[in-house]
């Protein structure tokens, strides 16, 4: 499949990067945090309704049958199962294990021969040129030292071989709900929004000196919830920045993340009759290795 190169809106922005007074980031200390933070809830509850999102990237990316495909803080396994459907070798990992678990259910329900190894995406556990695709469906885009995450997808990735991603944009439903979630609860100094990932000026600082071709397509994912108080009940339940936010809070402020969640579900909704119905656009990523 053939991808279209997109320059980014004018209108789209990075967020800025908010940098310490002193010292780097901590980021063995940041990860220890979000470990907790994805192990938390269930994230394969929400996690399941982006199904169409790997199949998608898999498709953009043309995998193939017997190619060695590894799948970056895989999450619930999205994309895994969508190489794995294509007859592709793949390798599921994530830092959290409670995560690969659900991942393995998965591959073991749909009858499919699937390595899941628990990995952290910033030190990648595998030789040089490993192998032929490596993919992340909205999980390498979390990780707080960003240049080492991607420096370690190209290192494992083969010359000519292609790294896919899809991230959402800052200006997206899910970077708005980022930043209302940061206005409660601060995220760590240092870190910068993992929507950043969905902007391509930055993903060519990222990729750009050892990408022959970085290929991008806005896309979208509508989320469909029975109500705006739905969606917010099972995102605070299941998913872990969300739960873990709510957790950190008073019940006052409690009652005040959930008015402004609502709020903003509802700037976005384009459903009728109560329903939520909110496209939140996500960037498709495509980044070819030189050979």
């Amino acid at each position: 499949m053939t991808l279209t190169t997109i320059a980014p809106k004018t209108t789209m922005t990075a967020p800025p990067m908010q940098t310490p007074a002193d010292a780097p980031p901590n980021y063995m200390a940041i990860k220890a945090k979000q470990q907790q933070t994805w192990a938390a809830g269930d994230y394969a509850v929400v996690g399941s309704t982006l199904n169409i999102v790997g199949e998608m990237l898999a498709e953009a990316m043309d995998v193939n049958p017997d190619e060695a495909v590894l799948d970056v803080a895989a999450g619930n396994g999205n994309a895994t199962l969508a190489a794995a459907r294509r007859f592709a070798r793949v390798t599921s990992t994530d830092y959290v294990e409670e995560l690969l678990q659900k991942g393995r259910m998965r591959a073991e329900a749909d009858g499919f021969d699937v390595a899941f190894q628990q990995a952290d995406a910033e030190n990648l556990p595998f030789a040089d040129a490993s192998f032929d695709a490596v993919m992340s469906t909205f999980g390498v885009m979390f990780t707080p030292n960003q240049e080492a995450a991607a420096a370690e997808m190209m290192r494992v990735t083969k010359p000519g071989g292609r790294v896919g991603m899809a991230n959402w944009t800052p200006n997206s439903f899910i970077g708005a709900l980022f930043r209302t979630i940061g206005a409660h609860v601060p995220p760590p100094t240092g870190v910068r929004s993992p929507a950043m990932w969905g902007a391509r000026e930055h993903l060519q600082t990222l990729f750009g000196a050892d990408a022959a071709r970085l290929e991008t397509r806005r896309r979208t994912f509508t989320f469909r919830y029975r109500s705006a108080e739905e969606w917010v009940r099972i995102f605070r339940t299941y998913y872990g920045p969300t739960h873990k936010a709510f957790a950190a809070l008073s019940p006052k402020a409690q009652a005040a993340l959930t008015g402004d969640m609502i709020e903003l579900a509802e700037s976005f909704n384009q459903g009728a009759d109560g329903m939520m119905v909110v496209p939140s656009e996500y960037l498709e990523v495509v980044v070819s290795k030189r050979d």
